[in-house]
């Protein structure tokens, strides 16, 4: 046990490259059992570092391992962690469980039997974590780590710090919150850099290989992520491809699933599932019509998840459309209820209709609008990269 706690050690020791996520704040790390869930690279392992070292320093009750050591090739979990346990170890954070067989009853065996033990767990977003998985349903406390926000990029580059704001603040407050950013710095400056490299951390350590770095990670979730979890066979993998191919393509997409089966010589029903597994990959977004919660249903449209992933797969098609209703819904959907709307573009919370566009983007009505190149608004405009403000 000795050589994964100098591994420990020296993660632990290393240049701190945190950039202070809003998701630390809003775990409540009190819970026994703790799963967070991101696309690859997105910062996972670097995130629970930081909660070791802003937490614990170097206690030796905490240990942070990797599943993937060849250690537990031949190591029970539950087996190591009773030890650790004994040991008078009281927190285990766990990577990349999803590497690790039968990690869903081990960690189960963990949470009965030890009760001393807290466990933070990280895991693909594909991973049945909770609801469709009777080990851990009930038991489990699930948080996404969704890439960065326009505000926690702008921090990073300008070394500012600013506030996460709620959508009704932006609502009823986003003259004087945009004021208040724009005394500081200028955020359009950054904005378009952001669209293109700025949601996934990888531009810190390799900038001139951010597109190469992202490439590779959607083709691992492809490869591996969704064919391991769905149990879909690797001759299949090309349809997949492709019908990510023709999202990107075409984004935002209103989905003819009979032709989409065409094209990629699939049934209509293999074409929802393929869907369903780009979404919970967290490599698209399905809108659905305002007032239509059938999720079985066609959606009525969909996009690429964020614009870097339009930008990598399909730099042809980032027209300023595209870019921002892909901003737009991405910087709200981990938090809102958002869909398609007769008369706007999106329906927020049932309750907020939205235009989103550009300078020249006008409310009507009770319609608000979200419009970009612009750096403060007035009554329902609002700028379009403030929304990139709420988290």
């Amino acid at each position: 046990m000795e050589f994964l706690y100098n591994i420990h050690a020296s993660l632990i020791d290393s240049p701190d490259k945190s950039l202070g996520r809003q998701l630390r704040e809003q775990i409540d790390w009190s819970h026994r059992l703790i799963c967070i869930k991101g696309f690859r690279g997105v910062g996972k392992t670097t995130f629970i570092l930081d909660f070791i070292r802003r937490e614990f320093g170097n206690d030796r009750s905490v240990l942070y391992i990797n599943l993937n050591n060849f250690y537990f090739t031949k190591r029970k979990l539950f087996s190591f962690a009773d030890e650790f346990s004994k040991r008078g170890g009281q927190v285990l954070l766990l990577d990349q469980v999803n590497k690790y067989p039968d990690w869903s009853e081990e960690l189960r065996k963990c949470h009965d039997e030890i009760p001393g033990l807290k466990i933070v767990f990280t895991a693909s977003p594909v991973l049945r974590v909770s609801d469709e998985n009777p080990d851990l349903n009930g038991i489990v406390k699930l948080y996404h780590l969704d890439g960065l926000s326009f505000r926690e990029y702008l921090q990073f580059r300008t070394g500012e710090t600013f506030s996460a704001v709620s959508f009704n603040d932006i609502l009823t407050g986003h003259i004087p919150i945009a004021q208040a950013v724009v005394d500081k710095v200028k955020p359009l400056a950054h904005f378009s850099d952001y669209l293109k490299f700025g949601y996934y951390p990888y531009f810190i350590d390799n900038p001139g290989f951010y597109e190469n770095s992202l490439l590779k990670n959607i083709n691992l979730a492809l490869e591996i992520d969704i064919p391991y979890i769905n149990q879909v066979e690797l001759k299949y993998l090309s349809k997949l491809r492709k019908l990510l191919y023709i999202i990107a393509s075409e984004t935002p997409l209103s989905p003819n699933v009979s032709k989409l089966a065409s094209s990629i010589k699939t049934s209509r029903a293999t074409v929802m599932n393929y869907l369903k597994y780009l979404k919970n990959a967290r490599l698209i977004h399905l809108l659905y019509q305002n007032g239509d919660d059938d999720e079985a249903r066609k959606p009525d449209k969909v996009y690429m998840h964020n614009t870097n992933l339009l930008y990598a797969i399909m730099p042809e098609n980032t027209s300023s459309v595209n870019l921002r209703q892909t901003f737009f819904i991405n910087q709200l959907s981990g938090r809102h209820d958002i869909k398609s709307s007769t008369g706007a573009d999106f329906l927020i919370d049932h309750q907020y209709r939205f235009l989103v566009g550009g300078r020249k983007t006008e409310p009507s009505g009770d319609i608000f609008a979200a419009a970009d190149m612009i750096e403060t608004g007035e009554g329902n405009k609002i700028p379009l990269w403030l929304f990139g403000f709420l988290y």
